[in-house]
């Protein structure tokens, strides 16, 4: 195991490569040693590893845009400093120094014959981490496929660790009858030569199954799983219609298993980017047809989005969301849908609410459509009135009535 003790110091402020590109024997080593060099903090943006828990964060401290995969459990230990940060800021307040990043630890494929590492399952913030730190730690894997795009010049790696080992998968999700239900009605918004940004779960890959019978549907994403393998497998994702990166697909994190990673290696049909071009404004406006899929804790009736959290449990985040449903809202042809199921907790918990419980991920001016198992409520251009209207339309049954006298007196004001 490397010594890290040789390399960093007392209160160093430490950034890792997130998700599936998270460095996990770079992980396993600072979770032993971190608590003997002292004063150590870390930032990741999302965790699937499982190895960040109440007990091991006691070798450092934790931070995160939010309590995405298995950092859930950490926020409930009141162990996780929550930074209430959209993932494309992340590599900028990084470059700016806001963010500090002292030391960058991060996992890269084996280098090619021009001495590149491709990033490999993670492109995002990573290249901002390196060009800041003081110190850029590469867990060098064996088997993290090379994907074209973002790379990472031996020139810039300081201390390279060569492991062999499986990186971290995240299996599907097991789709149920309301998952089902929801992605029927947002494959209604998504025809031929759509460009689609999703993220991984339940309702992404219940929507990507019901698309092969679709033409030439195209990928801007800020992260993909397994489902995009079977619509390229399908003949439908070609990208062909995109008015930028023709043949392409364009994503900043790869989510999945094996299956994933095999297929993305060496494949010039796809290409790893940083946030600031999968994010961008600009780069997002060239696109035509952009469907955007995002997820919602809940909705009020104004159209608000909370996407973080639920009372006093943490448990989502901010990320790409805001970015996404802009960018789907204005593009032509386009649709930015916000999906969640109408109930939670058995039934007992309408997700559909007169105010909010949390924060306001996505503010009402930016949402477009909202989508429950019970319809899709189309709110772009409506009156408050009107939007509580249909908002009601598309609760559970059973809360409906509750939720009328609220949208009675959004009515009365009109507002």
């Amino acid at each position: 195991m490397i010594d890290l003790s040789a390399y960093l110091r007392p209160g160093d402020r430490i950034v890792f490569g997130q998700a599936c590109g998270e460095p996990i024997t770079l992980v396993e080593a600072l979770i032993a040693q971190g608590a003997d060099i002292g004063g150590l903090y870390a930032f990741i943006g999302t965790s699937f590893s499982g190895l960040f828990t109440p007990e091991t964060a006691n070798a450092f401290r934790l931070s995160s845009m939010g309590a995405i995969g298995a950092l859930r459990a950490m926020t409930k230990a009141n162990a996780l400093d929550v930074i209430p940060v959209h993932v494309s800021q992340v590599a900028p307040l990084i470059a700016a120094g806001v963010m500090p990043c002292d030391v960058a630890m991060i996992q890269v494929s084996p280098a090619n014959a021009q001495g590149e590492h491709s990033c490999g399952l993670i492109s995002d913030y990573v290249r901002a981490a390196v060009d800041k730190a003081r110190v850029v730690i590469a867990e060098v894997n064996e088997q993290v496929p090379f994907v074209p795009g973002e790379t990472i010049p031996a020139s810039a790696i300081d201390v390279a660790v060569q492991v062999s080992r499986p990186p971290v998968e995240v299996a599907p999700a097991k789709i149920g009858p309301t998952d089902e239900a929801i992605a029927r009605l947002c494959a209604e918004f998504i025809g031929d030569g759509s460009v689609i940004q999703t993220g991984v779960g339940a309702v992404p890959d219940a929507i990507l199954r019901l698309l092969h019978d679709r033409r030439d549907l195209g990928v801007h994403s800020g992260m993909l799983g397994d489902g995009l393998v079977d619509l390229a497998e399908a003949g439908v994702l070609t990208n062909a219609r995109k008015e930028i990166d023709r043949g392409v697909s364009i994503n900043g994190a790869l989510i999945g298993t094996r299956r994933l990673y095999d297929w993305a290696h060496e494949n010039p049909a796809i290409r790893m980017t940083p946030t600031s071009y999968t994010h961008d404004a600009g780069v997002l406006g060239q696109l035509s047809r952009l469907v955007t899929i995002n997820s919602a804790l809940e909705v009020d009736l104004a159209g608000q989005v909370n996407a973080e959290q639920s009372g006093a449990a943490y448990m989502g985040g901010t990320g790409g969301q805001v970015d996404f449903v802009r960018a789907g809202a204005r593009s032509p042809g386009g649709a930015s849908l916000m999906v969640l199921a109408a109930t939670a907790k058995g039934g007992t918990i309408s997700k559909i609410v007169p105010a909010l419980s949390g924060p306001v991920t996505s503010a009402r001016s930016e949402v477009d459509v909202v989508v429950t198992e019970f319809g899709a409520a189309q709110l772009k251009g409506q009156t408050l009135a009107e939007r509580a209207r249909r908002l009601v339309a598309v609760a559970h049954p059973d809360f409906r009535e509750e939720l009328d006298r609220a949208a009675f007196e959004i009515a009365r004001r009109g507002f």
